[in-house]
């Protein structure tokens, strides 16, 4: 979601130099699969070489501003509306793509956990969550996200406010780390419970099942700016996530410098079903995310020459 990424060294970007352009790409399936796709477009109708980069969204936002990178293919809202509203709305310094992918965030059970967890209030029950417990020390574990990710903060302050923050331990793990737990509590049929995203591969390929809660209201979610390093502590939500979307960023002076690409991209319009097939093809068929972007570009060749168009 997962724009969720918050902290790759800032230096791995000195690897690129030799490139045209610099994509920064996310450690999420999706995030991996258009930074790819964005590349092989490119290359195809404008004969520029980018290089892709693993960063985390802060910094390449900071990227962005320097010029050391030049366009992020998912920006994650409401994640990182205190990043955009200082880089894109303050500074200006970086444009967002007006078209955007519809996502959804929150909690998700097993078959196994959601016979007894429907809803957020039941991982305040004790006698329910007990069958999340799988080290024996009494609580149950909720794996909450990436440690980078700014979304797994969120998480946190959520946990805390509602107040199952106290009866279970919060994991922090790599998402590859987690959605292998996944598949493996499906398969024993072990009830978990986890941190999930949408559009994300998981709900094709198991029946997973969100779990319910209050309606979002924006007086009752008050995330203080991440600036802050008590900000999760200072933060309270006790309301469902407000509606999320995504959008292709990229640097307000290399769409100066090249605005035809700039056009191209606000032009790249990825609807929610493709970024979950997106997403199975990495993460369960197992395709390389290069190999996955140079065939569907060729496939959808018509399209992408459609989006390089005046």
């Amino acid at each position: 979601m997962i724009g969720f990424c918050a902290a790759t060294a800032l230096s791995g970007v000195s690897l690129a130099q030799a490139a045209d352009l610099v994509i920064a790409m996310p450690n999420w399936p999706s995030g991996q699969a258009t930074a790819n796709i964005l590349k092989a477009g490119i290359a195809k109708e404008f004969g520029l070489n980018a290089e892709i980069t693993e960063l985390g969204a802060l910094n390449a936002f900071v990227g962005l501003e320097a010029g050391t990178v030049d366009i992020h293919p998912e920006v994650w809202s409401p994640n990182l509306d205190d990043v955009i509203g200082k880089y894109v709305v303050q500074k200006k310094a970086v444009m967002l793509a007006p078209r955007a992918v519809d996502a959804w965030q929150g909690l998700c059970a097993t078959p196994a956990a959601a016979k007894d967890i429907k809803t957020i209030a039941d991982l305040s029950d004790p006698s329910k969550t007990a069958a999340l417990d799988t080290d024996g020390d009494g609580k149950g574990e909720l794996w909450i996200g990436a440690p980078a990710w700014l979304s797994t903060g969120i998480e946190r302050v959520r946990a805390n406010s509602y107040g199952y923050a106290a009866d279970l331990t919060l994991l922090e793990a790599e998402e590859e780390v987690a959605m292998a737990a996944v598949d493996a509590a499906v398969a024993t049929d072990r009830p978990m419970v986890f941190a999930c995203y949408a559009p994300h591969y998981m709900f094709d390929l198991h029946q997973v099942a969100r779990l319910e809660e209050p309606p979002h209201e924006d007086g009752k979610w008050k995330i203080v700016s991440s600036d802050d390093p008590l900000w999760i502590s200072k933060s309270s939500a006790t309301v469902a996530w407000p509606t999320a979307h995504f959008n292709i960023a990229y640097a307000a002076a290399f769409g100066k410098k090249h605005p035809d690409i700039a056009k191209f991209l606000e032009k790249v319009d990825f609807s929610t079903e493709e970024v979950t097939k997106m997403s199975y093809a990495l993460e369960v068929e197992r395709q390389a995310p290069s190999d996955f972007a140079e065939a569907w570009v060729k496939s959808n060749a018509a399209r992408v020459d459609g989006w390089a168009k005046p």
